[in-house]
């Protein structure tokens, strides 16, 4: 059976918990965390970055983050707060999602770049 955009979003929202830059920003205070930025990497280029954060561009998240793949990131662990974020926060939960389907259960959707910086989050070029 087909699944639509519209149902892939409701279903990574459901899934996937929303939280503010100040949420965020106790959750990486606390340690154990890991930012992931999804954005393409010239937006990244562009804008510049969460400090600290990961940079892994969605479509490459499932080979960063599954401890089998050649292509692993250490970064990544099941026991680690893992905070993402993209432009807007769409491809940032539908990532979320993909993470909770692979066995993260502490996954949390930051929403944008945008709402991290104006938020006074620190960025990194």
């Amino acid at each position: 059976m087909a699944t639509s955009l519209k149902q892939m979003m409701e279903a990574a929202n459901a899934a996937v918990p929303r939280i503010t830059p100040a949420q965020a920003r106790e959750m990486i205070a606390q340690g154990n965390a890991l930012v992931v930025d999804v954005r393409e990497t010239q937006e990244v280029a562009n804008s510049g970055k969460a400090a600290g954060a990961v940079h892994v561009s969605r479509g490459l998240l499932e080979f960063r983050a599954d401890p089998d793949s050649p292509a692993h990131d250490k970064n990544f662990a099941k026991d680690k707060n893992v905070i993402l974020y993209c432009a807007s926060g769409g491809r940032s939960a539908l990532a979320g999602k993909l993470l909770k389907d692979m066995g993260y259960e502490r996954v949390y959707n930051l929403g944008g770049f945008k709402d991290w910086a104006d938020a006074g989050g620190e960025v990194e070029r």
